[in-house]
């Protein structure tokens, strides 16, 4: 199977989803934000706080082009999609399924949360303003699911349906 790529907005809930996902599909599952991290040796937001967010931008693009193309989920940092290179080699090499959520939703989850720089202590204008930058995008994916008002099993079981679904066409 080819590599499952989870997108979306901070706190839609690509690292929770993609658990899930790996536990039941056994599959393994790779944060690209935690990749970074062990490769950098600093946290996120020390990485953007010290080198700022170009700098962070050309590592996650590396960390991604150097993941595993077959057999794993990948679950990646929110901002991932905004470089054209990033989405074109995620479709190229895997499933890229945008877990979308209400923007409300959204803010309640990020507002106070300090290992996410670009939101933290920010208004909600602010937050909505750096969504609809990259909303487009995220709408490239394969498949998009809405997840602000279902259980992280009911997301599963939608991307599940999308995976069989797009199957099923491949073998029509």
């Amino acid at each position: 199977m080819k590599a499952i790529f989870l997108t979306g907005f901070m706190g839609a809930g690509k690292t929770t989803i993609g658990k899930l996902l790996g536990e039941y599909l056994q599959l393994p599952v790779i944060d690209t934000d935690e990749q970074i991290e062990k490769k950098m040796g600093q946290s996120i937001p020390k990485i953007f706080a010290e080198k700022g967010e170009a700098f962070f931008r050309k590592i996650e693009s590396q960390c991604l082009q150097q993941m595993p193309t077959k057999d794993v989920i990948i679950t990646t940092g929110g901002g991932i999609v905004i470089k054209d290179e990033n989405r074109q080699w995620m479709k190229e090499n895997g499933i890229v399924i945008f877990l979308d959520c209400d923007l409300d939703v959204l803010y309640e989850r990020i507002q106070q949360d300090s290992n996410r720089p670009l939101a933290n202590k920010k208004t909600k204008p602010e937050i909505i303003h750096l969504f609809q930058q990259r909303e487009r995008f995220y709408k490239e994916a394969d498949f998009q699911i809405v997840t602000s008002y279902l259980t992280p099993n009911e997301v599963v079981w939608k991307i599940v349906d999308c995976l069989k679904a797009q199957q099923l066409g491949k073998n029509s």
